[in-house]
């Protein structure tokens, strides 16, 4: 069993008294956390979209899930090997850029990377995505919008016009080429005519035993390479000192 390194004083500066107390109870959260469950996993999300989180929180009850404040997790884990809160936690910290999160769980490896394997949600894309495939609207009546719509498509920039109380398209109208990045007004056209172009997955990138301490990499992309590169080679120049 790893030793453990509990009873370390935190300081949190520049925040407010009420910020301060909602960071240390997310602190005490996070270390008890780690004292409950067997293993730790560091995820990462595709195309975030906050009611579909919710719904792995659900699925996931009996374990415990945190997204967002990378930084307060850091502090909490520890950033090095002096201040971490057991062994190999600051491997952890060092996975915290961008949209990760932490899953505690006493569920085993091969259960957890099953079942985020096999879950995919098609969603809507939003501005600043890419295209996944053209788009391309032919002109004539758009009975699935009543009267009242038809100023806001023509104000996102589709040439419509009421005719006897329907809204026609009067030509072809091309929303997007594939791998176009998408703009607001063009993002919205696509949700309004029901094209879904974002998928919502997680990745489980890595987990951390609390029973052996260590901690393994699950996908390895170009980042995780140049960190053990950099490892490797800072290790030859300590061995040759």
């Amino acid at each position: 069993m790893p030793k453990s390194k509990r009873d370390k004083k935190v300081s949190l500066t520049k925040t407010t008294k009420k910020g301060l107390e909602v960071k240390q109870n997310l602190i005490e959260e996070l270390r008890k956390c780690v004292d409950t469950y067997k293993f730790l996993f560091i995820f990462s999300v595709s195309n975030m979209r906050n009611n579909k989180l919710k719904d792995i929180r659900n699925a996931w009850k009996h374990s415990r899930m945190f997204f967002g404040k990378n930084k307060v997790m850091m502090v909490a884990l520890g950033r090095s090997p002096m201040d971490e809160y057991k062994d190999n936690l600051h491997q952890v910290s060092k996975h915290l850029q961008g949209e990760v999160g932490l899953l505690f769980t006493n569920r085993t490896k091969e259960e957890v990377t099953e079942w985020f394997s096999q879950y995919r949600e098609s969603d809507f894309a939003r501005s600043g995505n890419r295209a996944a495939f053209a788009v391309s609207l032919d002109a004539g009546p758009l009975g699935q919008f009543p009267h009242s719509m038809e100023p806001q498509l023509r104000q996102l920039g589709l040439p419509t016009a009421l005719r006897k109380g329907v809204v026609m398209l009067l030509s072809d109208y091309e929303v997007c080429k594939e791998g176009d990045t998408l703009t607001p007004d063009q993002a919205r056209i696509l949700k309004l005519f029901g094209y879904t172009m974002a998928e919502f997955k997680v990745t489980i990138r890595s987990v951390w035993s609390a029973e052996t301490g260590e901690l393994e990499l699950l996908v390895r992309d170009a980042e995780d390479a140049a960190e053990e590169m950099r490892e490797q080679v800072e290790s030859d120049e300590s061995a040759g000192d």
